[in-house]
């Protein structure tokens, strides 16, 4: 079995406008977000076998904090350059691509591509995905590149409000 777990990025800061896009840091709400996020799935008792995340310094920092919280070594987070700005078939790629000795994986992407990939690969419907959400998928196979939406299972979708 193959265990995804897909995470909007936690909510930017859109107050330095000389910075890029892919250099928005995450706001006092995001850094408050992105931990309890990660203290939700160590309720849940997660353990990752990987962590990546698109370069974005927002989406990094989400990684980072949900890591933490999970005691995933931040050392081990794997920088994706194709997560930034991806598309459905580019994130498909990603997944399909992940090492298959890894079950559990969250990727740390942005919408509204991961709110469109969930979809994609979920049976069932997942809403417009908030900053800092997560949905859980299960899978019904030993290798990332046989996921499909026909061997799936949705296991959860949760968020900060919630």
């Amino acid at each position: 079995m193959k265990i995804l777990y897909l995470m909007r990025h936690a909510k930017s800061s859109w107050s330095f406008d000389d910075l890029s896009d892919k250099e928005r840091p995450l706001n006092d709400r995001g850094r408050d977000d992105a931990p309890a996020m990660g203290q939700a799935l160590a309720q849940r008792s997660i353990r990752l076998d990987l962590l990546v995340s698109s370069p974005a310094v927002r989406a990094l920092s989400t990684a980072a904090l949900v890591a933490k919280e999970l005691e995933y070594p931040h050392d081990r987070i794997q920088v994706v350059d194709a997560i930034y700005e991806a598309t459905v078939p580019d994130l498909l790629s990603v997944v399909r691509n992940l090492p298959d000795a890894a079950d559990s994986v969250l990727l740390v992407g942005h919408n509204p591509t991961i709110t469109e990939f969930a979809n994609l690969l979920s049976p069932s419907a997942i809403p417009d995905m908030t900053t800092a959400a997560i949905v859980c998928l299960r899978f019904q196979c030993d290798r990332w590149r046989d996921l499909d939406r026909n061997n799936a299972e949705y296991y959860f979708y949760d968020h900060p409000k919630k």
